[in-house]
């Protein structure tokens, strides 16, 4: 609902009412993100802000009619920041943050489930009797057709029976993830806005970079806006090649582009769209505003996705009978999909914003129809309710049905009159096999679901409360049906792709704007960030260097203190046994034994960990902290010389990067002060962490669907609640100050879900840092570490082909140096933001085992207190 009251919406028709009316009625389209005008484009754009969002994707199980898949469905974590600063009070500075980490099973291809393919090759039996499928991505097999090629099938009787059902071929992959940086710079004049944005987009397969210019002009005393904008943008996929997929789906069609590198087999392809778009916005009354817009994106280059395969039923004519009644059979193998090169997009949109004021509510209704050259007409519709409950909630029900038409080239599969491979002899009388000719193929095709005729209904509701001091906290689920009947008219030929998925989010929102107003009206419930350079600097060097965690305390009962810490973790370099390097030699032979011997090793592992850190002192001399944690981590293998030959079925790595990320386990802490002297201060926490970080992740294995769980190394948290006590000592004086730390991790558990318990930690830490200027500070820290060994070990598969998946390989006794800079901002705009840096140097490494040498870390923080 619009911050304003509700009688905002019935103003005279005057330049200053109609103003107000214009925002009010666009604040009211603004809460539901993206429904009217994008925020930068919003008229009289408010505040700076600063965003975070989590949010699930989550599909449910496709439909595979009497095949239960024993794959889990695939499931996104998605992690968002973004935020708003305010250079002037004309120019605007925005950017953003997103990675997002997928993981579970995609469809590959379809294939009519009366074949092999279909019900056999794929599928095991349980003891119970049911019938699995997924025991292997392979999409070959036979079929048997009638004369007019539709699948037979024959029941226990042994009756024909046509049987024109598809089946999904599904396929896994290790976890994959996705990082994305956008920015953008907006200025404003008193009736027009220009803004410039770009970003980047980057996976292990795909990068991409864009650019776009937008823009606002206001008339008829701001009653009427037209939007305008452009975009570019260019991408490279470089796909990697399934190592299991390279016998059996066919390539020919991209044999010029397939490259090999690092012992892998690289498809690639260059993309680029540009894009357009022109808006109007009109003021229709005191409490409607209506919103038009047309887009064209025009995409050229390579618009496959090499992931995905058409299958294709290879009848040998010279195998057909002559008699009529005989039946036909087929050879069923698998080709990349071959979409054309360019496409354009057209979509009209309209858009309705109404306030209703008995209810003080506002209707948001949208209808978009979109069009391409590909023959993809595309229909939808949303509604949604924006309805304020009283003391600052508001619920927003939504509802949204979709529909399309299918691509004209889309095909579950194909029947070519040809066959696969044939035997001839040359002039010499020499054999040789030809394979088919891709040139009686159709010139494009693909069975890519995204692509075919169906509709998808969905509800789902999002709830907002708006706290006093600039503070928002918002929940969001929506629950997807896509069905092939549900196709507007009718007609969808996708019923083996049904499925149903759900999105759920959560989203913590500060306006930075209106804490300080807020301060504005109260100039003395903060004086100690404005009063005297010997306070502040006294709060200032308190909070401690960037990578202390715990390190302070609020001062008064009542603040609240919102951070952000960004933590990247770096090895590669030498193998260590204790504190000495090792050659490969005893790597193979000692790291992995009794049980078998290494085959490969880490050479080089990142980590990077998102937290918020959440604090409110509901005393003076209590404060309790809430620090979600958001975790994804690679590592690259290498094979070790010396190594044996793997076992028919191994997992192999040749060159694969590994990638695991998502939720990691949740802080809950208390601090308590004990101490509070002039230059001194003693406080105490008590907290634990919540097992909220998946142990149970796994990777794709050679020849096998389940690769076992992935390496302890790359799971996502300890998957047991953990003790957390520390103790914290600062001092200061003048310019300078100091302090001391002991912090411990105590597991509470004998072990987690996959079977094991991580070591204990202690951790001690001292510091000095030096005032270098009112607002900037330098510090030096030294820091020693002990982790224990794990104990126990994974309950289930694990390849066990290097030292990470060792238990003894683990943990060790570790002396770094840290170095740190700490920004604050006392008055002013940006009052009350801090931002630290800290790189931490490794000075001695004595680990458990056999494991991969320390290269440093980066601790860099941001927070605002209030």
């Amino acid at each position: 609902m619009p911050s304003s009251s509700p009688s905002s919406c019935h103003v005279p028709n005057s330049a200053a009412g109609s103003q107000l009316a214009l925002q009010a009625l666009t604040a009211a389209a603004l809460v539901l993100p993206g429904l009217l005008i994008a925020p930068a484009e919003a008229a009289d754009a408010s505040s700076g802000s600063v965003n975070f969002q989590y949010s699930r994707y989550q599909e449910g199980k496709r439909n595979l009619y009497s095949v239960r898949s024993d794959l889990d469905p695939i499931m996104v974590d998605t992690l968002h920041g973004n935020g708003t600063l305010f250079v002037t009070d004309r120019l605007k500075l925005t950017f953003g943050y997103t990675q997002d980490t997928w993981s579970g099973a995609t469809p590959v291809s379809s294939v009519p489930l009366a074949s092999t393919a279909g019900n056999i090759p794929f599928t095991r039996t349980l003891p119970t009797g049911e019938v699995v499928s997924g025991a292997s991505p392979h999409v070959t097999g036979a079929v048997t057709l009638d004369r007019n090629l539709n699948p037979i099938r024959f029941d226990a009787e042994g009756n024909q029976l046509i049987d024109p059902r598809t089946v999904l071929v599904l396929s896994t992959a290790s976890p994959e993830t996705r990082n994305q940086g956008d920015f953008g710079l907006e200025y404003e004049w008193d009736e027009a806005t220009l803004r410039l944005s770009g970003g980047f987009s980057e996976e292990r397969d795909f990068k991409s970079a864009y650019g776009h210019a937008s823009g606002r002009f206001d008339f008829n005393q701001k009653l009427t806006s037209l939007k305008w904008g452009a975009g570019y943008a260019s991408s490279r996929q470089s796909a990697i090649l399934d190592h299991d997929a390279l016998g059996y789906i066919t390539n020919l069609a991209y044999a010029d582009r397939i490259k090999s590198r690092d012992n892998l087999r690289i498809l690639a392809g260059d993309r680029h769209d540009w894009n357009s778009n022109l808006g109007l916005t009109q003021i229709l009354g005191k409490s409607t505003l209506v919103d038009f817009n047309f887009g064209y994106t025009r995409s050229g280059g390579f618009m496959e996705n090499p992931y995905k395969g058409v299958t294709v039923i290879f009848v040998d004519p010279e195998r057909i009978s002559p008699d009529p009644n005989a039946l036909i059979q087929g050879n069923l193998r698998t080709v990349l999909e071959q979409r054309p090169g360019l496409r354009n997009q057209f979509a009209f949109s309209g858009k309705l914003v109404q306030y209703v004021s008995p209810l003080d509510a506002a209707l948001h209704l949208n209808y978009k129809f979109s069009f391409d050259d590909w023959g993809i007409y595309s229909n939808t519709f949303e509604g949604d309710w924006v309805q304020p409950l009283g003391s600052d909630w508001t619920i927003t029900p939504r509802i949204r049905y979709y529909s399309q038409s299918s691509a004209n080239f889309f095909e579950p599969y194909l029947v070519s009159n040809q066959a696969f491979t044939r035997l001839v002899f040359d002039d010499d009388g020499e054999p040789q096999v030809i394979t088919y000719d891709p040139k009686k193929l159709p010139k494009h095709f693909s069975s890519d679901h995204r692509l075919s005729s169906f509709g998808a209904l969905s509800g789902g509701v999002t709830v907002n409360k708006k706290f006093a001091r600039g503070i928002e906290l918002e929940a969001g689920f929506e629950y997807y049906t896509r069905s092939s009947a549900l196709k507007l008219g009718g007609g969808g030929n996708s019923s083996f792709a049904d499925f149903d998925y759900y999105v759920a989010n959560a989203a913590l929102k500060i306006d930075m704007d209106a804490i300080n107003l807020r301060r504005s009206q109260h100039p003395h419930a903060h004086h100690d960030h404005h009063d005297g350079g010997h306070d502040h600097r006294m709060h200032h060097g308190r909070h401690g260097p960037a990578g202390v965690m715990y390190g302070h305390m609020l001062e008064k009962a009542g603040e609240f203190h919102f951070g952000y810490r960004f933590m990247y973790a770096w090895q590669a370099g030498n193998m260590l046994r204790g504190s000495s390097k090792v050659g490969d030699a005893d790597i193979v032979n000692l790291a992995c034994s009794p049980s078998k011997l290494c085959t490969h090793a880490p050479d080089s592992m990142n980590m990077r960990m998102h937290m918020l850190d959440i604090m409110y002192a509901p005393t003076d001399w209590l404060n309790v902290m809430l620090m979600p944690q958001f975790m994804d981590m690679d590592m690259e293998l290498r094979e070790l010389e010396g190594r044996p030959p793997p076992a028919p079925g191994d997992h192999q790595h040749p060159g694969t990067p590994h990638t695991t990320g998502g939720v990691s386990d949740t802080i809950l802490m208390s601090l308590v002060r004990l101490l509070d002297l002039p230059g001194h201060h003693v406080h105490m926490g008590l907290g634990v962490s919540a097992p909220s970080g998946d142990v149970k992740l796994k990777l794709r294995r050679m020849a096998r669907q389940d690769g076992g769980l992935i390496h302890f190394d790359m799971q996502l948290g300890s998957g047991t609640w953990d003790f957390l006590p520390n103790l914290t000592y600062e001092g200061d004086a003048g310019p300078w100050y100091w302090g001391g730390q002991l912090i411990g991790t105590k597991r509470m558990e004998k072990r987690n879900s996959s079977g094991y318990r991580l070591g204990d930690i202690f951790q001690a830490s001292t510091w000095g840092g030096y005032h270098l200027l009112d607002w900037l500070s330098a510090s030096v820290r030294g820091i020693y570490t002990s982790q224990g060994k794990i104990r126990g070990d994974f309950n289930t598969f694990n390849s066990r082909i290097g030292p990470m998946d060792y238990p003894g390989n683990q943990g060790g006794r570790f002396w770094d140096i840290g170095l740190g800079v700490t920004a604050s901002v006392p008055s002013g705009r940006f009052a009350g933001n801090m931002f630290a840096v800290e790189w931490l140097q490794p000075l001695s490494d004595d680990f458990n085992g056999f494991q991969l040498e320390r290269k440093g870390t980066l601790n860099a923080n941001w927070s605002y207190h209030f």
